[in-house]
């Protein structure tokens, strides 16, 4: 098990990155309330790690914060609830809107994340429900199931890049586009479109 990196940041195409660690690079998969938080390239990066193992891939996936780990690790044994849904969940959401969402049972805005259908909202309140007054000290949960991919070419842009980082967590280049034109002329940066995109988009 690979439970942490801490190596230099030399690629980060969302929602991957690649981290030299001694000439070793770990390709791995965060969510975007991560990618945003990331440092430039070239400078070092820490990251709690989950190893998923299958026959045809061992992939990981990577958090600034452990809670945030955690919380993958309890979102993936929820049925019906795969690596790259929870991704997509702690993406539009941080640990503790999570939180809020689940003990406040508002379907609304858990349907909002992208591949997160009414069944799934549901289902996921009524299963975690119970889990998240102790959720720091719930046992840790091994061998998720990944899909392996290839990471698709670098943008050009800020904006470019923003809107690859949406389609990533499953908005559809049309939503994508028009979230992030949006919020161009107050923000510049690659981070901030993507946190105001998805603030936008989040409120509709």
């Amino acid at each position: 098990m690979i439970s942490r990196l801490h190596g230099q940041l030399i690629e980060k195409i969302a929602p991957t990155v690649v981290i030299d660690v001694h000439g070793v690079g770990y390709e791995v998969d965060v969510p975007l309330s991560t990618f945003y938080q990331l440092p430039a390239l070239g400078e070092p990066v820490t990251l709690w790690t989950h190893l998923s193992v299958r026959e045809d891939a061992h992939s990981l996936f990577g958090f600034h914060q452990r809670d945030a780990l955690q919380a993958f690790r309890i979102l993936i044994k929820v049925s019906g609830v795969g690596p790259r849904l929870a991704l997509a969940l702690l993406s539009g959401l941080e640990v503790d809107a999570l939180k809020r969402c689940i003990s406040q049972e508002d379907l609304a805005t858990l349907t909002r994340i992208p591949g997160v259908g009414k069944k799934t909202a549901e289902r996921l309140i009524i299963e975690l429900r119970d889990k998240l007054p102790g959720m720091d000290s719930i046992p840790l949960l091994r061998g998720a199931l990944p899909a392996a991919r290839t990471p698709a070419p670098a943008p050009a842009t800020p904006g470019e890049e923003a809107e690859s980082a949406l389609l990533a967590l499953g908005y559809k280049p049309a939503e994508a586009q028009r979230a992030v034109k949006a919020v161009s002329d107050d923000h510049h940066e690659t981070a901030d479109l993507v946190r105001a995109a998805l603030k936008s988009l989040l409120r509709q």
